[in-house]
Protein backbone atom coordinates (compact mmCIF):
# COMPACT_ATOMS: atom_id res chain seq x y z
CA UNK A 1 0.00 0.00 0.00
CA UNK A 2 1.57 3.51 -0.92
CA UNK A 3 0.40 5.83 2.20
CA UNK A 4 1.02 8.94 0.33
CA UNK A 5 -1.49 11.29 2.07
CA UNK A 6 -3.50 13.98 0.17
CA UNK A 7 -5.74 14.44 -2.65
CA UNK A 8 -7.27 11.81 -4.88
CA UNK A 9 -4.59 13.31 -7.65
CA UNK A 10 -1.60 12.68 -5.12
CA UNK A 11 -0.48 16.88 -4.52
CA UNK A 12 0.22 17.22 -1.34
CA UNK A 13 0.51 21.12 -1.56
CA UNK A 14 -2.87 21.85 -0.40
CA UNK A 15 -1.99 20.90 3.24
CA UNK A 16 -0.39 24.14 3.82
CA UNK A 17 2.88 23.52 17.60
CA UNK A 18 7.74 23.81 22.77
CA UNK A 19 8.92 27.82 25.23
CA UNK A 20 6.38 29.78 24.29
CA UNK A 21 6.32 31.65 21.28
CA UNK A 22 9.35 29.89 19.50
CA UNK A 23 9.15 29.88 16.17
CA UNK A 24 9.61 26.89 13.60
CA UNK A 25 9.65 27.40 9.95
CA UNK A 26 7.96 30.73 10.97
CA UNK A 27 5.01 29.83 12.67
CA UNK A 28 4.54 30.21 16.36
CA UNK A 29 4.79 26.99 18.51
CA UNK A 30 3.86 25.68 21.55
CA UNK A 31 5.70 24.33 24.74
CA UNK A 32 4.19 22.39 27.34
CA UNK A 33 0.63 22.72 26.32
CA UNK A 34 0.71 26.27 25.96
CA UNK A 35 -0.13 28.48 22.55
CA UNK A 36 -1.59 26.27 19.74
CA UNK A 37 -0.83 23.20 17.83
CA UNK A 38 1.36 23.94 14.45
CA UNK A 39 -0.26 23.29 10.94
CA UNK A 40 0.87 20.84 9.22
CA UNK A 41 2.63 20.90 5.69
CA UNK A 42 2.01 18.54 2.94
CA UNK A 43 5.72 17.39 2.65
CA UNK A 44 5.43 16.99 6.78
CA UNK A 45 2.34 14.95 6.65
CA UNK A 46 3.81 12.67 3.61
CA UNK A 47 7.29 11.92 5.70
CA UNK A 48 5.02 11.42 8.82
CA UNK A 49 2.76 8.99 7.15
CA UNK A 50 5.19 7.19 4.86
CA UNK A 51 7.98 6.96 7.11
CA UNK A 52 7.05 8.32 10.55
CA UNK A 53 3.84 5.82 11.67
CA UNK A 54 5.00 2.27 11.72
CA UNK A 55 1.53 0.72 11.68
CA UNK A 56 -1.24 0.49 9.96
CA UNK A 57 -3.31 1.06 13.27
CA UNK A 58 -1.53 4.19 13.67
CA UNK A 59 -1.52 6.27 10.55
CA UNK A 60 -5.97 4.77 10.40
CA UNK A 61 -5.87 6.87 14.39
CA UNK A 62 -3.93 10.45 13.06
CA UNK A 63 -5.30 9.95 9.69
CA UNK A 64 -8.82 9.97 11.21
CA UNK A 65 -8.23 13.08 13.34
CA UNK A 66 -6.62 14.40 9.86
CA UNK A 67 -9.71 13.94 6.96
CA UNK A 68 -12.43 14.35 9.77
CA UNK A 69 -11.13 17.24 11.77
CA UNK A 70 -11.62 15.16 15.14
CA UNK A 71 -10.34 15.59 18.17
CA UNK A 72 -7.85 12.32 19.57
CA UNK A 73 -9.75 12.00 22.27
CA UNK A 74 -13.14 11.17 20.22
CA UNK A 75 -10.69 8.93 17.54
CA UNK A 76 -9.58 7.13 20.93
CA UNK A 77 -13.12 6.40 21.71
CA UNK A 78 -14.47 5.33 18.11
CA UNK A 79 -16.00 2.06 18.43
CA UNK A 80 -16.05 -0.44 15.20
CA UNK A 81 -19.67 -0.23 14.68
CA UNK A 82 -19.25 3.96 14.40
CA UNK A 83 -17.86 3.05 11.05
CA UNK A 84 -21.43 2.46 8.84
CA UNK A 85 -20.04 2.11 4.90
CA UNK A 86 -18.66 5.94 3.54
CA UNK A 87 -20.08 7.68 6.96
CA UNK A 88 -18.04 8.21 10.59
CA UNK A 89 -20.36 8.67 13.60
CA UNK A 90 -18.85 10.62 16.64
CA UNK A 91 -21.34 10.08 19.45
CA UNK A 92 -22.19 12.91 21.68
CA UNK A 93 -21.71 11.07 24.67
CA UNK A 94 -17.78 11.33 22.94
CA UNK A 95 -17.61 14.92 22.04
CA UNK A 96 -15.92 17.44 23.95
CA UNK A 97 -19.32 18.86 26.15
CA UNK A 98 -21.37 16.64 24.86
CA UNK A 99 -23.23 18.29 22.31
CA UNK A 100 -24.02 16.47 19.58
CA UNK A 101 -23.60 13.75 17.36
CA UNK A 102 -21.96 14.39 14.13
CA UNK A 103 -21.79 11.99 11.42
CA UNK A 104 -18.87 12.96 8.78
CA UNK A 105 -18.23 11.04 5.16
CA UNK A 106 -15.11 9.25 5.19
CA UNK A 107 -12.93 10.82 2.78
CA UNK A 108 -10.90 8.45 -0.14
CA UNK A 109 -7.57 8.15 1.47
CA UNK A 110 -9.09 7.41 5.09
CA UNK A 111 -11.14 4.62 3.64
CA UNK A 112 -7.68 3.00 2.76
CA UNK A 113 -5.82 3.85 6.17
CA UNK A 114 -8.62 1.91 7.37
CA UNK A 115 -9.17 -0.99 5.22
CA UNK A 116 -5.63 -1.59 5.83
CA UNK A 117 -6.00 -1.61 9.65
CA UNK A 118 -9.38 -3.03 9.75
CA UNK A 119 -9.94 -4.32 13.45
CA UNK A 120 -13.11 -6.92 14.06
CA UNK A 121 -15.20 -5.03 16.46
CA UNK A 122 -15.41 -3.67 20.14
CA UNK A 123 -13.15 -0.35 20.48
CA UNK A 124 -11.94 1.02 17.16
CA UNK A 125 -8.06 1.56 18.89
CA UNK A 126 -8.08 -0.92 21.77
CA UNK A 127 -6.28 -0.31 24.93
CA UNK A 128 -3.80 -2.71 27.56
CA UNK A 129 -6.25 -5.16 28.75
CA UNK A 130 -6.98 -4.67 32.54
CA UNK A 131 -5.72 -0.97 32.40
CA UNK A 132 -8.54 1.23 29.80
CA UNK A 133 -10.62 -0.29 27.27
CA UNK A 134 -9.13 1.80 24.31
CA UNK A 135 -5.64 3.80 23.98
CA UNK A 136 -5.33 6.63 26.22
CA UNK A 137 -4.20 10.09 25.17
CA UNK A 138 -0.92 9.49 27.12
CA UNK A 139 -0.21 6.56 24.71
CA UNK A 140 -1.35 8.36 21.77
CA UNK A 141 1.29 11.20 22.45
CA UNK A 142 3.91 8.95 22.67
CA UNK A 143 3.29 7.45 19.17
CA UNK A 144 2.98 10.66 17.88
CA UNK A 145 6.63 11.98 19.38
CA UNK A 146 8.05 8.55 18.22
CA UNK A 147 7.18 8.93 15.11
CA UNK A 148 8.48 12.68 14.81
CA UNK A 149 11.89 12.07 16.31
CA UNK A 150 11.99 9.32 13.39
CA UNK A 151 11.48 11.81 10.89
CA UNK A 152 13.15 14.73 12.23
CA UNK A 153 9.73 16.49 13.25
CA UNK A 154 10.01 19.49 15.73
CA UNK A 155 6.69 21.13 17.34
CA UNK A 156 3.94 18.89 16.24
CA UNK A 157 0.98 17.84 18.29
CA UNK A 158 -1.84 15.15 18.31
CA UNK A 159 -3.74 18.47 18.02
CA UNK A 160 -2.18 19.50 15.06
CA UNK A 161 -4.03 17.37 12.44
CA UNK A 162 -7.37 18.73 13.63
CA UNK A 163 -5.90 22.35 13.05
CA UNK A 164 -4.61 20.95 10.32
CA UNK A 165 -7.68 19.72 8.51
CA UNK A 166 -10.03 22.73 9.68
CA UNK A 167 -7.39 25.36 8.33
CA UNK A 168 -6.66 23.74 5.12
CA UNK A 169 -10.71 23.51 4.31
CA UNK A 170 -10.78 27.33 5.26
CA UNK A 171 -7.99 28.21 2.80
CA UNK A 172 -9.94 26.01 0.20
CA UNK A 173 -13.03 28.93 0.94
CA UNK A 174 -15.31 25.84 3.15
CA UNK A 175 -17.76 28.38 4.08
CA UNK A 176 -16.73 28.46 8.34
CA UNK A 177 -20.55 27.51 8.79
CA UNK A 178 -19.77 24.08 7.04
CA UNK A 179 -16.57 23.55 9.18
CA UNK A 180 -18.30 24.12 12.33
CA UNK A 181 -20.53 21.57 11.35
CA UNK A 182 -17.82 18.86 10.96
CA UNK A 183 -15.30 19.82 13.54
CA UNK A 184 -18.05 20.58 16.04
CA UNK A 185 -16.85 23.86 17.89
CA UNK A 186 -19.67 25.61 20.18
CA UNK A 187 -19.82 28.56 17.99
CA UNK A 188 -18.10 30.44 14.88
CA UNK A 189 -16.22 32.80 16.91
CA UNK A 190 -14.39 29.97 19.02
CA UNK A 191 -13.86 28.08 15.27
CA UNK A 192 -12.23 31.70 14.21
CA UNK A 193 -9.90 31.53 16.71
CA UNK A 194 -8.64 28.23 15.76
CA UNK A 195 -7.84 28.84 12.33
CA UNK A 196 -4.30 29.80 10.96
CA UNK A 197 -3.32 33.00 9.44
CA UNK A 198 -0.74 32.61 7.26
CA UNK A 199 1.44 35.90 6.27
CA UNK A 200 0.98 34.90 2.32
CA UNK A 201 -2.85 35.13 3.59
CA UNK A 202 -2.48 38.71 4.71
CA UNK A 203 -0.19 39.62 2.04
CA UNK A 204 -3.08 38.40 -1.00
CA UNK A 205 -5.76 39.65 1.87
CA UNK A 206 -3.84 43.67 1.49
CA UNK A 207 -3.06 42.82 -2.73
CA UNK A 208 -6.98 42.68 -2.66
CA UNK A 209 -7.39 46.65 -1.99
CA UNK A 210 -6.89 48.36 -5.45
CA UNK A 211 -8.82 51.69 -6.07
Amino acid sequence: MDYQVGSGDGNLDRFPIIVVFTKIGGQAVKVQGNGQARVLTGDEIQRLFAHGLRCDRDRALFGLCLYTGCRISEALTLRVDDLQGDVLTLRRRNTKGKLQTRSLHIHPALAELLAAYAPASGYLFPGMPGRSPHLTRFSADKILRSACRRVGLQGISTHSFRRTALTTMSNAGVPLRHIQDISGHRSLATLQRYLEVRPEDRQRAIATLRF
